[in-house]
């Protein structure tokens, strides 16, 4: 066991809610430790739609997911986080009131007054479809995720899938691709009806394919995709020629140790106090996708507004001397000092 790493919170999950938690905490005078099973700050945002645009951020009209992570990591430079990446948290002991031990795989350990459990659905992979032989392509022609829009470009895409995912990634790589299908086993779509009138706009204007049916085989030597065979629902079987496949089927999420922590549980998800975000422990909360309360929301805007009140309850467990004043960051002198603008 390594020597512990001293700090006042430790935030398990660096996501965009998990970033705006240091920054909420920073204006508290809250030092925070991240830590992230992904190689890289950002979460989902970053490792499986990074160019996705995002439309309903307050006061940002349109904003790529890569682009919000990289003005939060902007945003919370003033105070300092330390970031341990390609880690996981195995373990939360209490070993004070309030006071705990976390430990992750790697056997770094922290101790800390707060933990904060930022880990949106958990640990997160892309669902793979039953393919025969789909493993050997995937990373070089079948991608679960679209890290860079321009490695599609002049390029032949299938799309499977009816969601939010199958649609934006339709729409978006439309204009770039020399030829889009879209392939989906039904007419029905779980995608934002906007998006499908879009879609459907692109099929009637010939600039996109739209196919009924399901990928049985896929062709190619040494993971170089020439095409997919289709099943479709009229019961023919033919193939589609393709350099890249996109099948979007969805995340399998688990909480993998997140289970073992000692916190209530509901099914897959952590049950909370809605006026401070605290789980079943006190001195653990629960913030973002992870968490569930009536009326919840999984919108990267209701995680931002539980930081802040997280963020005051955080303040009496490791401030509990100081009274806590409310302030505004466009009046306040001290918190203006704090971000480097006074």
């Amino acid at each position: 066991m390594s020597d512990p790493i001293k700090t006042d919170v430790v935030i398990v999950g660096a996501g965009p809610v998990g970033l705006f938690a240091v920054f909420e905490l920073g204006l508290l005078d809250i030092k925070a430790h991240l830590v992230d099973i992904l190689d890289k700050a950002g979460g989902q945002c970053a490792e499986l739609y990074p160019e996705k645009p995002i439309y309903d951020i307050p006061a940002i009209p349109k904003i790529s997911a890569q682009g919000l992570v990289d003005a939060l990591m902007e945003q919370i430079k003033p105070f300092g986080p330390a970031f341990h990446l390609s880690e996981m948290v195995e373990k939360i002991e209490r070993i004070g009131d309030p006071a705990f031990r976390v430990t992750t795989d790697t056997g770094k350990v922290f101790e800390c007054k707060v933990v904060v459990i930022a880990a949106g659905g958990g640990s997160f992979q892309p669902k793979r479809p039953p393919i025969p032989g789909i493993e050997a392509y995937e990373e070089k022609s079948v991608h679960y995720a679209v890290r860079k829009m321009d490695a599609f470009k002049g390029k032949r895409l299938l799309i499977v899938g009816g969601g939010d995912s199958a649609l934006d990634w339709t729409l978006n790589l439309a204009p770039i691709a020399s030829r889009l299908t879209l392939l989906h086993r039904r007419a029905d779509f779980r995608a934002a009806p906007d998006s499908v009138n879009k879609m459907m706009a692109l099929v009637e204007e010939k600039k996109i394919d739209f196919v009924l049916g399901q990928v049985t085989g896929l062709e190619g030597a040494d993971g170089v995709l020439r095409a997919a065979t289709v099943k479709r629902n009229d019961n023919t079987v033919a193939p589609i020629e393709c350099d890249a496949m996109l099948p979007f089927f969805g995340l399998t999420m688990k909480l993998g140790p997140v289970a073992n922590w000692g916190i209530k549980l509901d099914g897959e998800l952590i049950p909370v106090d809605t006026s401070t975000f605290e789980t079943s422990e006190p001195g653990i909360f629960a913030i973002g996708d992870i968490n569930t309360y009536p009326g919840k929301l999984k919108l990267i805007l209701s995680g931002f507004h539980e930081v802040a009140l997280m963020s005051q309850k955080a303040h009496r467990y490791v401030h509990p001397e100081k009274k806590l004043t409310f302030q505004y960051t466009t009046s306040s002198t001290s918190l203006q000092k704090k971000l480097g603008v006074a």
